[in-house]
C-alpha cells in the first residue's frame, strides 16, 4: 500500500512580522513498517531549508525567514510505502511480566518510563487509574488491549476542546479532548502504574470510507508504542480504539507531544497570529505517478503556487532613505 500525503500550514499575521524562525517534523520516518519514498517541503517566503536527524531519529527542517512578510505558508509533500502489519495477539504467554522487567532492567528505557512535559503523574490521573483498577495482572499485552478500550469509552472526542499546551489536567476534568490529550492520559497511565516504557508518535490517520474512526481526517494525528516481550513496540490508538496497522503513518517519535510538534518557532513583532492546518491522506495500490497532481482543495493550488514563487524584492532605498537609515544606525551605535 502507498500513500500520498499532502500537509499544509499557514501562519496569518494580523501585521507583517520582520523574521521567522522555525523547525518542522512533517517528515515520515523509515523503519520496518514504512518507507518514506519522497519528500518535500515548500515554505513562503522562499528561504533556504536545512535539516537532521534528532537523537530518536525523526527528521528535523529548519529555517530563517529574515524579511518582513504577512503570512509563513508551509506545504509537505510525501510518498510512503506501507508494508503489511503482523497482526497483533490478544495476550502474552504467562511470565511476560517478568521477561518485561529483565528486558527494561538490560536497556536503556529511563526516557519513556519518567513523567514528562505533558505525560504527568498527577492526582486526577491516579483517580482515573484506580477507576480502571489498573493495576499488573493477567499479561502486559492484555491488560494494553483493556486500557486501549477503556480510555476510549470513558472520553468524548472533542475538536479543539483543548489546546496544543493544554495540560492533561483539563481533559481529565472535562472527560473531553482530542487525540493529543488521550494518547497524554495513556502514556501517563502506562509509565506510572505499570511501569512500561510508553512514547508518544505523532503523524497521519488515513480514513476510510468504511472506517468508523472519530478523529479528523483533515488534521495530524497521534497515537502511542508501549515496548513489550516478543513484540518490541506496538501501537495503540486510544482516540479511535485500535491497534496502530497501516492506515497509521508514523512521522515522529518522542516523549509527548513536546518533543514531536509539527511545527515549532518564533518571529519577531508584536502580533496575532491566525494558524489554519489542512492534511489529505490519499492510498492506492501501486505507485503513484510522479507527473499526476495530488487531489487538494482549489484554495491550496494558490498557497502551494506562492510557497514555490520568489519572493517580490524590496524596491531600493531614495537617497533620503539611505541618509535617514544611517543616521538611525548612528544613533544606534552610540
Amino acid at each position: 500500500m502507498y500513500y500520498s500525503i499532502r500537509h499544509l500550514t499557514k501562519f496569518l499575521y494580523k501585521s507583517p512580522v520582520s523574521e521567522s524562525i522555525m523547525e518542522t517534523r512533517m517528515h515520515p520516518r523509515s523503519d520496518a513498517q514504512q518507507r518514506c519514498l519522497t519528500f518535500h517541503l515548500s515554505v513562503s517566503p522562499r528561504c533556504r531549508v536545512f535539516s537532521y536527524r534528532d537523537h530518536l531519529a525523526n527528521h528535523v527542517h529548519h529555517f530563517d525567514i529574515p524579511g518582513q512578510h504577512g503570512q509563513l505558508v508551509i506545504v509537505a509533500e510525501s510518498l510512503v510505502e506501507m508494508a503489511p502489519h503482523v497482526s497483533v495477539p490478544d495476550a502474552l504467554p504467562s511470565g511476560s511480566w517478568a521477561e518485561l522487567d529483565r528486558l527494561v532492567h538490560q536497556g536503556d528505557f529511563w526516557e519513556m518510563l519518567l513523567p514528562s512535559e505533558f505525560a504527568q503523574f498527577t492526582t486526577e490521573l491516579e483517580d482515573l487509574g484506580r477507576h480502571f483498577n489498573l493495576q499488573r495482572r493477567d499479561d502486559p499485552l492484555s491488560l494494553l488491549h483493556t486500557l486501549n478500550r477503556q480510555v476510549y469509552e470513558y472520553f468524548d472526542y472533542k475538536p479543539k476542546s483543548t489546546k496544543a499546551d493544554s495540560p492533561i489536567g483539563d481533559a481529565l476534568r472535562t472527560k473531553a479532548g482530542v487525540c493529543q490529550d488521550f494518547s497524554h492520559i495513556m502514556i501517563a497511565l502506562v509509565r506510572s502504574r505499570l511501569q512500561i516504557p510508553c512514547r508518544y508518535v505523532s503523524g497521519y490517520l488515513y480514513h476510510g470510507d468504511a472506517d468508523k474512526d472519530r478523529s479528523e481526517s483533515s488534521a495530524t494525528h497521534a497515537w502511542i508504542e508501549a515496548f513489550l516481550p516478543e513484540l518490541g513496540w506496538v501501537g495503540f490508538d486510544p482516540t479511535n480504539d485500535l491497534i496502530a496497522g497501516d492506515r497509521h503513518i508514523r512521522t515522529a517519535i518522542g516523549c509527548d507531544y513536546a518533543d514531536v510538534p509539527p511545527t515549532h518557532g518564533v518571529y519577531r513583532g508584536k502580533t496575532k497570529t491566525e494558524l489554519s492546518v489542512a492534511v489529505r491522506v490519499e492510498p492506492s495500490e501501486g505507485t503513484p505517478s510522479l507527473d499526476r497532481e495530488l487531489p487538494v482543495p482549489e484554495d491550496w493550488s494558490i498557497l502551494v503556487e506562492k510557497a514555490q514563487a520568489v519572493p517580490q524584492q524590496p524596491p531600493p532605498m531614495t537617497r533620503q532613505q539611505q541618509h535617514a537609515q544611517q543616521q538611525q544606525d548612528g544613533h544606534n551605535a552610540a
